[in-house]
């Protein structure tokens, strides 16, 4: 393939496990391929001033990174009477859990329904997607109409909600709800039920204003630890996939849009299930986590999934050498980019401990083609 491809025929292809002339490339599009500090953080290496706004810098910098994915929308939250400021470093969010600030991040440290009974999610305050700001869901679909009609960039919906299983474990605690999902599954049901009906309403609201502007739209929910996924796969597949897929079916109904799932860790015993349920991209592909090794996922389901991730941010961004980053990019692109299905980033938000020259290794690599066919 000698001719270079536009952003969104690359995407394309590669989405449709074709030959590309180099994977396309994200930085910052979605909610787990970000960067502390936002892109300008590597403008003065990159010998870009800055521009009149950080925006400005910060497209300047994706600009020069030539990547290929531009985000719009994120979480959104309805007012609710639940979340407030306690103090400086503490919050609570719409939901009823507090966090707070620890230095780099806001930590949760509140768990309002740890304890709780069926007849107690009955009562609990939710919040209500009808309450949701409609002059930001314009804001963000004229963002993405602008994005779709008048760049040539693949246009990213981050997810507008939380997933059901990590939302379970953040209100409960992650010892009582995973105890609950083997021990009281008609709580679990009830919970999910519930999250369900809001994730539906807030499709309505939000897909149904920027979906017909998407290429792909992301979706957040950690099902794996380091070694091993949190439950079962035979648990997964009773309690979390029927909500999972009916929530993939349903935003179907108001966006093309392919779906990409984030799940951190061990996930592999579970990719057959996301699958099933109508996952198309699989992020981060976390290459130190037990059996997520690059080589046997594009084995054994590379025809059905395009990767999207992979770069190691636990060892090799924090503490390579930008050799070794190139090296592992280039090697990394020859096994997953093999054929398209592939989209290169980071496995995770690249955090400030990552320095700027292995980050640039990274994408002047991958700009490079490294191994991908030709």
């Amino acid at each position: 393939m000698s001719a270079a491809l536009s952003p969104r025929e690359r995407f394309a292809l590669a989405l449709a496990h074709r030959d590309v002339d180099r994977p396309p490339m994200d930085l910052d599009s979605t909610d787990m391929t970000g960067i502390d500090g936002g892109p300008r953080r590597l403008a003065p290496e990159l010998g870009i001033r800055p521009g009149a706004s950080e925006a400005e810098t910060d497209e300047a910098v994706l600009r020069a990174l030539e990547t290929d994915i531009r985000g719009v929308g994120g979480l959104l939250a309805p007012e609710s009477t639940l979340a407030r400021r306690i103090s400086a470093s503490e919050v609570v969010d719409c939901w009823g859990i507090t966090s707070r600030w620890n230095g780099h991040h806001y930590e949760m440290v509140g768990r309002p329904l740890a304890g709780a009974t069926v007849a107690d999610l009955e009562k609990y305050p939710w919040p209500d997607p009808d309450r949701i700001d409609r002059g930001q869901i314009a804001s963000i679909a004229e963002r993405a109409r602008f994005l779709f009609e008048r760049t040539p960039y693949v246009v990213c919906g981050r997810h507008p909600y939380y997933g059901v299983m990590e939302l379970g474990c953040w209100m409960c605690g992650f010892d009582d709800f995973l105890f609950r999902m083997a021990a009281e599954p008609e709580f679990v049901r009830r919970f999910f039920a519930i999250i369900l009906g809001y994730q539906k309403r807030v499709d309505e609201i939000y897909y149904g204003a920027v979906g017909r502007w998407l290429h792909f739209t992301t979706s957040g929910d950690d099902f794996g630890t380091q070694t091993a996924p949190f439950i079962s796969p035979e648990m997964f597949r009773e309690l979390v996939v029927p909500c999972f897929s009916e929530r993939i079916r349903h935003i179907g109904r108001f966006t093309d849009a392919a779906f990409f799932h984030h799940t951190c860790g061990a996930v592999r015993p579970l990719i057959p299930d996301l699958v099933a349920a109508g996952v198309r991209i699989l992020n981060p592909v976390q290459p130190l986590a037990a059996g997520m090794e690059p080589e046997g996922l594009k084995r054994d389901f590379g025809d059905r999934l395009t990767f999207y991730g992979g770069v190691d941010t636990q060892e090799l961004l924090p503490r390579g050498t930008p050799e070794q980053v190139a090296a592992a990019v280039r090697e990394l692109i020859g096994v997953l980019g093999a054929g398209g299905g592939y989209v290169l980033s980071a496995a995770h938000t690249l955090q400030s401990d990552v320095p700027v020259e292995n980050i640039l290794a990274l994408y002047r690599a991958g700009a490079s083609g490294g191994g991908a066919k030709q």
